[in-house]
């Protein structure tokens, strides 16, 4: 109905500028200064068409829009309806209808597809404030779903361990991981722990050959490798060889030493003794 009463509206203006026209000349000729293409025919897309406003109506398949040029409105035949109108089709005339004020685009008069500033777009519709339910995204100034966090099972508890060591003591420390799959939006629940750790206890055993421990470590260091050469293992025998001999006779030594200390404490003993006697 709106749209029909534009284009009667239309027609009655050209009317009226036709019978200005011959009651006053002067008038005709006023308006053609003002618009140099009076003799000129209809512009590209227009069906019909007023020398002062523009087209009235469009071809099949075209939208109808007012554009305005200062205090003036023109008519304009539109392929497509510019940004913050939609396209309406009606037997009578296709044409560009204004969004609503709070939305700079839309599908039809029900439907935004992108709010103005200071809006958040939901369902189509333009909010100042999301729903309880949902949280404002102030980057696409949408209403999005709150987000909560999902992490995964846990994951068996690991051997039992000591300073990195499986075996060579009684009491240690076993573990057990789960991974975050999901993390949380703004409003969303936080992620949980992802690692427990608790104490362990295992059958007090020696550690076999080829597990990791220190004793282990240290007869390796001990051992020659295969690839030395042998006046590099001999080398290594003979340090080995003088070090033994040091440790022995620091061993005698001491020994001596002690013999020694002994022997006074037993002089001492004896001369103490006869003077008492």
């Amino acid at each position: 109905m709106q749209l029909r009463l534009v284009s009667w509206l239309f027609i009655i203006l050209n009317l009226m500028e036709d019978v200005g026209s011959q009651q006053h000349p002067a008038r005709v000729r006023r308006q053609g200064r003002m618009n140099p293409n009076v003799s000129q025919p209809c512009p590209g897309g227009c069906a019909t068409c007023s020398e002062y406003n523009g087209c009235l109506t469009c071809k099949p398949r075209l939208f109808f829009f007012l554009e305005r040029i200062g205090m003036r409105q023109i008519g304009v035949c539109l392929t497509s309806c510019p940004s913050g109108y939609y396209g309406t089709r009606l037997p009578e005339q296709t044409a560009c209808t204004k969004c609503k004020p709070d939305c700079e685009a839309c599908f039809n008069s029900n439907f935004c597809t992108k709010c103005k500033t200071g809006f958040y777009l939901h369902l189509g519709k333009c909010l100042e404030n999301c729903p309880e339910w949902l949280e404002p995204n102030n980057y696409t100034m949408e209403c999005n779903e709150i987000v909560h966090c999902k992490v995964s099972e846990w994951s068996p508890w690991s051997p039992c361990t000591k300073k990195g060591k499986t075996c060579g003591f009684k009491r240690g420390n076993e573990t057990r991981i789960r991974e975050i799959l999901q993390l949380p939006s703004t409003k969303g629940s936080s992620c949980p722990h992802t690692s427990e750790t608790r104490k362990c206890v295992v059958q007090r055993k020696r550690c076999q050959k080829g597990e990791k421990g220190k004793k282990n470590r240290e007869e390796r260091r001990k051992k020659p490798k295969r690839d030395e050469s042998k006046e590099t293992r001999q080398e290594n025998r003979d340090r080995e060889s003088r070090r033994q001999n040091r440790e022995r006779e620091n061993k005698s030594k001491m020994q001596l030493r002690k013999k020694r200390v002994q022997d006074k404490q037993q002089k001492l003993h004896t001369i103490t003794i006869s003077t008492v006697h």
